[in-house]
């Protein structure tokens, strides 16, 4: 069974200032650089219209992991992700190299007075028997706390560019 994942970051600038940093190359690689995390690279941008396309991959040393997760899949957890955005809404994939774990959610920007909201809303799946819930409540929080890490680059960006 799936743990939902859910997450808002609220920003001060409204949709079209995030958007416009959604649509960046350098807002990518700027923010990959400072939350990525270790080991951490933009693989590719495209940016046409009113649709873009990032694809990153990240990474969780295994000594930040608790022991239910290094127990089932020992080593730094590999995360290969992609974010797609057309106009104000968006998806988020990815999945762990070399375990079965993923991580499916929706992305919707909505504006709220003079700034915006980004509402994720999605589902983390790992199909270990047992161990699987366990797996998904770790990545959720790890999950969880480089959202807001990215929610608050983010909101630096759009303060200085």
């Amino acid at each position: 069974m799936a743990t939902p994942l859910a997450y808002t970051a609220r920003y001060t600038k409204p949709v079209a200032a995030v958007r416009a940093a959604f649509s960046d190359e350098q807002y990518w690689k700027a923010r990959i650089e400072e939350v990525g995390g270790p080991g951490a690279r933009l693989d590719s941008f495209s940016g046409t219209g009113d649709q873009v396309r990032v694809q990153m991959v990240q990474s969780i040393p295994a000594d930040q992991l608790p022991p239910a997760i290094t127990a089932v899949r020992p080593g730094d957890l590999v995360i290969p992700r992609t974010e797609s955005y057309t106009g104000t809404t968006g998806t988020i994939e990815a999945h762990v190299d070399g375990a079965p774990a993923k991580v499916n959610a929706t992305v919707t920007l909505t504006d709220e007075g003079t700034g915006s909201i980004a509402t994720v809303s999605g589902t983390i799946e790992v199909k270990i028997p047992l161990f699987g819930g366990k797996i998904e409540a770790a990545i959720s929080e790890h999950l969880l706390e480089l959202l807001g890490n990215e929610a608050g680059f983010t909101e630096q960006w759009l303060a200085t560019h």
